[in-house]
């Protein structure tokens, strides 16, 4: 049973609906079961018209009103469980520039659910399967509807030790805090090396800052969170293994900036980019390294210059988890299944039915969830 606390659950869901242990799935099962689904449809009020303001709404289509891309023999039609919400499912569902390159769109750049159709050896029917990145919920429909249709290689079977929720409470924002993990860890940053000095971990509050902050301390490192809200989520980030919890002004008051600054972070994981990302490599120690994953704060590196890279020897780790290749994915769940259990997800998710996306998604843009946003799609 995967059981959301109630004060993390948006609304009461029947308990049934909660029941989200693997099932085995006859040899009969017919991908013709259901004949239509339900979807999250964001579309221009005007294609014809760049100016025009996108528009969501929700619809029941059939199967064959499905899109996706024509994948030949590697096309797969997954029966979608659950989907999250990620701060690019938030810009797509409200429609903001940079993001969607076709109308209409299903946002939801993560899923998880059952394989009905497939033209690929590499799957069969009746597969738990999950899908993060590759441009699914931006070029191509998401997770956000009861079917999706994909490239078999985009796809990851289910660990057997997580429940589809659990996966869903990891996620794109998972894959990207265990990948800046692996980061630091290959570039040798290790629990001994951070035992003068924590590493920080920005934009704690987030999906990929509150994972962070649980995938650093089950491992071993001293972790110092930075946020916005610190009075809120204070409490919750200790919980998760944080050492300390600081305001994120600490980090942004720009005044205060030089080149090189005090050496207070072994490293770090940093989801904000911006000033914030600037100041923290001026503060990180000799031959630290911090792993960079996000633009909330901008996409600049403001008053940053080359000091902390040529006379500390500081690194900074570029990840991206959307084109991660097989391998990488692999090493990522595997670690995951052995670092995270299943009461730390929970702690740290929201679970909200899919008609509650467009409420929640300006939400995750003002920085206004905490941790992860689970999406249950109906059946």
């Amino acid at each position: 049973l995967y059981s959301i606390p109630p004060l993390a659950r948006s609304s009461p869901l029947p308990l049934s609906r909660h029941l989200l242990c693997h099932r085995s799935i006859s040899a009969s099962f017919t991908s013709r079961q259901f004949s239509s689904f339900n979807a999250l449809i964001v579309d221009k009020a005007d294609r014809k018209d760049k100016k025009s303001p996108p528009v969501h709404k929700f619809e029941t289509l059939s199967r064959e009103e499905l899109q996706g891309g024509n994948d030949g023999d590697e096309e797969v039609v997954v029966r979608v469980s659950h989907s999250s919400m990620n701060y690019k499912d938030g810009l797509v569902v409200l429609g903001k520039p940079g993001v969607v390159k076709e109308w209409p769109i299903v946002p939801g750049i993560d899923f998880v659910g059952t394989v009905e159709e497939t033209k690929s050896s590499k799957v069969k029917v009746g597969d738990k399967v999950l899908s993060t990145g590759f441009g699914v919920g931006e070029r191509r429909w998401g997770g956000y509807a009861g079917l999706a249709k994909v490239k078999a290689d985009w796809l990851v079977p289910l660990p057997p030790s997580l429940s589809p929720a659990h996966a869903m409470a990891v996620g794109t924002a998972g894959l990207t805090a265990m990948m800046c993990v692996h980061a630091l860890e290959d570039a040798h940053v290790t629990p001994l090396t951070c035992k003068s000095r924590p590493l920080l971990v920005t934009g704690a509050g987030g999906g990929v800052g509150s994972l962070a902050v649980a995938i650093l301390a089950k491992k071993g490192y001293p972790v110092t969170a930075s946020t916005g809200r610190i009075d809120e989520l204070k409490a919750h980030l200790l919980s998760l293994g944080a050492s300390e919890v600081m305001d994120r002004q600490g980090l942004a008051h720009e005044p205060s900036y030089r080149p090189l600054m005090k050496e207070v972070f072994a490293g770090g994981v940093d989801s904000v980019g911006g000033f914030t990302l600037s100041s923290v490599l001026a503060q990180t120690q000799y031959g630290g390294a911090v792993a960079a994953c996000g633009v909330a704060g901008g996409a600049g590196l403001d008053k940053l210059t080359v000091m902390p890279f040529i006379l500390r020897g500081v690194r900074l780790l570029g990840v991206d988890s959307v084109y991660a290749s097989q391998a990488a994915r692999k090493r990522v769940w595997d670690d995951v299944c052995a670092t995270l259990d299943g009461t730390t997800l929970e702690n740290n998710s929201t679970l909200i039915p899919l008609s509650e996306v467009p409420a929640y998604a300006p939400k995750i843009l003002k920085g206004q969830v905490r941790g992860r946003i689970v999406v249950e799609i109906p059946s």
